[in-house]
């Protein structure tokens, strides 16, 4: 009995599988419908992720990948990298905090002598043209004809002198903003030896180095923007500087001019060749020595670097013994070392003509005649680098 109903349940499971399909056990690899109904899409919305045009990069990114990444922005946008940088946890972490708010701290400074050079720049400006419409008034009136002494004048030109000394005091500021933007350029070479050294510290993680190289970028734009200055201050410092000692003079000569009542002209002073002038004779080889051993040169200039600057210090020198001696005369002399080979000692030797030559041709332009000036060479073992030595007669 028990076996009839064994076999009979054996019978009813194979009618049902004989109903089935062996098509619908398996997954259809068409894309229809194993049912044999028809397809059905479902539309998946776009997530948050999808929608945004520009790569997010998680926590868990590769590293290769976010430093391509760091490469592509810190050429566009390295202020914005340095202010989403975060701390890593490691010592030189705390090194690399440390230098980006040094950095912070020289980019406002440098912001702010900048709009300190502009500010000063803009009243010396204002000022320069108060004194020359104040010296045109006096200059226009003496032209005409006055009485000696006008009391008018007199007011007008002690406004002049006032406006002068105005000047003066932007030069002192200049002087004062030059000193500032050479410590924040000593600042910047600090802060760049102190990237290079923060690089070969032991214990960083990539994105260490990544800040690393951010600072050292940023850093290099601000050291342009410091030369750029330094440079400005120097040139506008140097004209201001001769600008003031010509009109200086030229006070002096149209106080005369006030007290007689008639205009007599510029100063004198102001160009040598009014002067009564003495015939400049070439000084022989034996006198050459003596000025060396003996004679006290007004003026030394050392060319022991490239692009020496010298010409506001000749300028002043010159200008000052003119003003003393009018008649003065000048010896102009190459020194250079007598060391090394013969060969050495001949190229030093043709080397510090050139650069007497190009002393000569500064005098020149600062409208000191030839006939003033009297031109040799020498070697000494007394001097390192080439010099070239300027005597009063």
């Amino acid at each position: 009995m028990a076996s009839l109903r064994a076999i009979a349940g054996a019978s009813a499971a194979l009618l049902l599988l004989a109903g089935c399909s062996f098509d619908d056990m398996w997954p259809s690899l068409t894309g229809d419908d194993p049912a044999g109904g028809a397809n059905t899409q479902v539309m998946i919305p776009a997530s948050e992720a999808e929608q945004n045009e520009q790569p997010v990069y998680s926590d868990a990114a590769p590293a290769s990948v976010v430093a391509d990444t760091a490469r592509v922005q810190v050429a566009y946008e390295p202020d914005a990298q340095l202010r989403a940088a975060s701390p890593t946890g490691t010592y030189v972490g705390s090194k690399v905090a440390q230098q980006r708010a040094e950095l912070d701290n020289l980019k406002s400074s440098v912001l702010n002598r900048q709009a300190q050079y502009e500010n000063v720049r803009n009243t010396a400006r204002q000022n320069a043209q108060s004194y020359f419409a104040t010296v045109a008034a006096i200059t226009a009136r003496l032209q005409v004809g006055t009485t000696p002494g006008n009391p008018v004048l007199v007011s007008q030109w002690n406004a002049a002198q006032s406006e002068l000394d105005r000047i003066l005091t932007d030069i002192a500021a200049l002087n004062t903003l030059g000193n500032q933007v050479a410590a924040d350029s000593a600042m910047s070479a600090y802060l760049l030896d102190s990237v290079m050294a923060t690089y070969g510290l032991q214990g960083a993680v990539d994105e260490d180095h990544r800040q690393l190289s951010l600072i050292e970028d940023e850093t290099n734009r601000t050291v342009v923007l410091i030369d750029r200055l330094l440079g400005g201050l120097h040139e506008t410092i140097g004209r201001y500087t001769n600008y003031i000692n010509s009109e200086r003079h030229n006070l002096t000569t149209l106080a005369l001019a006030i007290k007689n009542g008639e205009y007599l002209g510029p100063n004198l002073s102001n160009n040598a060749s009014y002067a009564p002038a003495v015939a400049a004779v070439a000084p022989d080889n034996a006198e050459i020595g003596s000025s060396l051993a003996e004679r006290r040169p007004l003026v030394v200039i050392r060319f022991d670097r490239d692009n020496v600057e010298f010409k506001q210090a000749l300028y002043s020198a010159i200008s000052a013994a003119l003003e003393r001696r009018p008649q003065s005369t000048f010896d102009l002399i190459a020194v250079a070392p007598n060391q090394g080979s013969p060969a050495d000692v001949a190229l030093a030797a043709n080397t510090a003509k050139r650069h007497a030559h190009t002393v000569l041709q500064a005098l020149t332009e600062m409208g000191l005649p030839n006939s003033r000036v009297t031109l040799s060479s020498t070697t000494s073992p007394g001097v390192q680098t080439n010099e070239i030595r300027i005597y009063v007669r």
